[in-house]
C-alpha cells in the first residue's frame, strides 16, 4: 500500500492549474481562438432553439420585427455555423494538447537527464514510465477539455444572462445566474473535495503497481529459479485488488457527482419554468417573452454542466500534474559545469574528502588518495563501505560535502562536465545493454570506431572469442535488457566499452565479480598491459584482484588507509 505521505498533493489544485497554464507560453493565442470558437459555437447551438422560440412567440402574437423567412434562415444558419465553429474549437484544443504533450515529454526527458544518474537511483523505473506515458496523457484532458470549457462557460453564461434580462425578464436572468453558480461552482467544489483523496490515491497506486509489475517482468528468471512465483503472484494480485478498490471508489464518486449535477439542472429548469409561469400570471411578462426567456435558459446549462463534470477528471489531472511538476521542480544532485576548464588527464589527487547522502550519516570521511598516469590503484573493503560511492564522486555524480577532488590540480567542480566524462569513464557492477546488436552497444563509447578498434577492445576485455562463436558475430542482437547474454558476458562488454572510449582514467567497480577465475586472470592481465597508457582505479572486495595494483587502499568505516607503499 502506498504510504499516506506519498498520496498527498504537494500543491493546491489552483497552483497546479496555474503552473500548467503557464506552460502554454506562445500557444496561448491558439487557446484564445479555441475559446472564441467554442463560445460562438455554443451560442449558435442555442440560436437554433431560441429562434424556434422566437417563431413560437410571433405565432402567439408577440411583436417580432423579424420575418418568418429570416427567422427560419437564422435558425438554419446557426445550425450550420455550430458545426463549423465546433470543428475549429476542437481542432484548436487538440492542437494545443498534443503540441504540449510533446513539449512536456521533452521537458521530462530533459529533467531526467539533469537528475541522472544520482537522483534516479532512488526512483522506480516503472513509476517513471507511468509518468512519461499515463500521467502525460492524463494532462491532455486538462488542456483539451478543461481550460477551454471553463472560459466558454463564463462567456456563454454572461451572454445568456444579458440576453434574457434585456429580451425577456431580469427575474428569469437572476434564476439562471443562481443556477450557473450552483451547477458550475458549488456542485463541482463539493464533488472535488470528495473526489480529491480517491483521485490522488488512484494515481499513486497506479504508479506503484506499474513499477512493481515491471520489476516482476524484468526479474522473471530469478522468480522462476527461486520458485517464488506463487508469492510474487499473490503480491501482484494484492496490489491489483488495492488498485481495483481505489478505481471503484473513484468511479462511484464520479457517478455520484454526475447524478448530483443532473438533479440540480433539473431543479433549476423546473424553477425557471415556475418563475416564468408566475410572471405571466402576474401580467409582468407576456407569454411570448416567457417562451423566449425560458427556452434560452433551458438551453444554456450545457457549458456549466461541462464544468460540473470536471472534478472526476481533475482529481486525476491534479495528481498527474503534481507528480510531473514535482519532477520538473526537483533539483539535481549536481549542476552541469559548462563554463569551467578543460583538461587532458595526467593525475588525480583526493584530499580531505567527506560525503554523506542524507547530511547525517557519514559515508566517507577525510579520504586521501592519489593516482598517476600509468598506475593501477586498488581499493578494497567490505560491501557497503563506500567504495562505489567514492567512484561516483570522482565522476561528480554526487556533490562532495567537503575536501578536494583534483584532476591535474584542478578541482572537479571547476572542470567542464563533458570534458570530465571524456577523460574519465567507469565500468559499474551491472552493465546495461540496449536491445541492439553487440556492435551498436560498443559504439556507444565511440561512434566512429573502426571494426579493428572494436575487436581490439573486445580482445582486451576477453570477450572477442565469445562474440565470434555467435551466429552473427558482432551483429548479434543482445535482446531486451541484454537477456541473451550472461552477467559475465555483459560485464566484459562493458569493459570493452571502457577500453574503446579512449578515456585516460578508467574506474572499475568489481570488474571481475561476474566472471570465472580463468577469465578473471585474462582480464587482470589485460588491465596490467594497459596501465602504461592509462590510469586504472580498481575497486573490489576480493584481495586476489589486487595482485596487479601498484598501490592499494582499504576503506573501513568511511576511512581510507594505504595498505602498501
Amino acid at each position: 500500500m502506498v504510504k499516506e505521505d506519498k498520496i498527498k498533493l504537494r500543491r493546491s489544485g489552483a497552483k497546479i492549474m496555474a503552473s500548467l497554464i503557464l506552460l502554454l507560453g506562445s500557444l496561448a493565442y491558439v487557446m484564445i481562438l479555441a475559446v472564441i470558437n467554442g463560445s460562438l459555437g455554443f451560442i449558435c447551438a442555442m440560436g437554433v432553439t431560441v429562434f424556434g422560440a422566437v417563431g413560437v412567440a410571433k405565432a402567439l402574437g408577440e411583436t417580432i420585427a423579424l420575418s418568418w423567412g429570416l427567422i427560419i434562415g437564422l435558425a438554419v444558419g446557426c445550425g450550420v455555423l455550430r458545426g463549423l465553429l465546433r470543428y475549429f474549437e476542437q481542432y484548436s484544443n487538440h492542437f494545443i494538447a498534443f503540441k504540449l504533450l510533446a513539449v512536456l515529454r521533452d521537458k521530462i526527458f530533459g529533467a531526467l537527464r539533469t537528475l541522472c544518474p544520482a537522483k534516479l537511483e532512488s526512483k522506480q523505473k516503472g513509476s517513471i514510465i507511468a509518468m512519461i506515458t499515463s500521467d502525460i496523457e492524463t494532462l491532455e484532458v486538462f488542456y483539451a477539455h478543461t481550460i477551454s470549457p471553463i472560459c466558454i462557460a463564463v462567456l456563454v453564461s454572461t451572454a445568456v444572462f444579458l440576453f434574457v434580462g434585456f429580451v425577456s425578464s431580469w427575474y428569469l436572468a437572476l434564476v439562471a445566474v443562481v443556477g450557473y453558480l450552483t451547477i458550475g461552482i458549488v456542485v463541482p467544489m463539493i464533488s472535488s473535495s470528495r473526489l480529491k483523496e480517491s483521485g490522488v490515491k488512484y494515481r499513486a497506486e497506479f504508479a506503484s503497481f506499474n513499477a512493481y509489475f515491471l520489476d516482476s517482468i524484468k526479474g522473471i528468471k530469478d522468480i522462476v529459479l527461486n520458485n517464488a512465483g506463487e508469492e510474487r503472484e499473490a503480491e501482484v494480485n494484492r496490489r491489483s485488488d488495492i488498485l481495483l478498490k481505489e478505481t471503484k471508489k473513484m468511479k462511484r464518486g464520479i457517478a455520484g457527482a454526475t447524478a448530483a449535477t443532473e438533479l440540480t439542472v433539473s431543479l433549476f429548469i423546473i424553477a425557471t419554468l415556475v418563475v416564468g409561469i408566475i410572471l405571466v400570471s402576474s401580467d409582468i411578462m407576456s407569454i411570448g417573452k416567457m417562451v423566449i426567456g425560458v427556452v434560452a435558459v433551458f438551453g444554456s446549462f450545457g457549458p456549466v454542466i461541462a464544468i460540473s463534470a470536471l472534478p472526476g477528471n481533475l482529481t486525476q489531472t491534479f495528481a498527474s500534474g503534481d507528480r510531473v511538476l514535482n519532477l520538473l521542480a526537483e533539483k539535481p544532485a549536481v549542476t552541469e559545469v559548462k563554463d569551467g576548464e578543460d583538461i587532458q588527464y595526467e593525475n588525480l589527487s583526493v584530499s580531505d574528502l567527506s560525503f554523506s547522502y542524507d547530511g547525517q550519516t557519514q559515508v566517507l570521511c577525510d579520504i586521501k588518495m592519489h593516482a598517476e598516469k600509468g598506475e593501477i590503484i586498488g581499493i578494497v573493503g567490505e560491501s557497503g563501505c563506500g567504495k562505489s560511492t567514492l567512484l561516483k564522486l570522482l565522476l561528480r555524480f554526487w556533490q562532495k560535502d567537503s575536501g578536494e577532488i583534483a584532476y591535474n590540480g584542478i578541482d572537479v567542480d571547476n572542470i567542464n562536465s563533458d570534458n570530465l566524462l571524456d577523460n574519465v569513464t567507469m565500468v559499474s557492477q551491472t552493465t546495461y545493454l540496449f536491445d541492439e546488436t553487440i556492435e551498436d552497444n560498443l559504439r556507444i563509447a565511440n561512434p566512429i570506431a573502426t571494426q579493428e578498434e572494436l575487436e581490439k577492445a573486445c580482445k582486451l576485455a576477453s570477450v572477442h572469442d565469445f562474440i565470434m562463436t555467435l551466429p552473427d558475430g558482432y551483429k548479434t542482437q543482445v535482446g531486451a535488457l541484454g537477456d541473451n547474454l550472461s552477467a559475465g558476458e555483459k560485464q566484459r562488454i562493458g569493459l570493452a566499452r571502457a577500453f574503446l572510449s579512449g578515456a585516460e582514467l578508467i574506474l572499475l567497480d568489481e570488474p571481475t565479480s561476474n566472471v570465472d577465475s580463468i577469465n578473471e586472470g585474462i582480464i587482470l592481465k589485460a588491465l596490467k598491459e594497459q596501465k602504461s597508457k592509462k590510469s586504472i582505479i580498481l575497486v573490489s572486495h576480493r584481495e586476489s584482484t589486487m595482485s596487479i595494483a601498484d598501490r592499494t587502499y582499504r576503506i573501513e568505516n568511511g576511512k581510507i588507509m594505504e595498505v602498501n607503499a
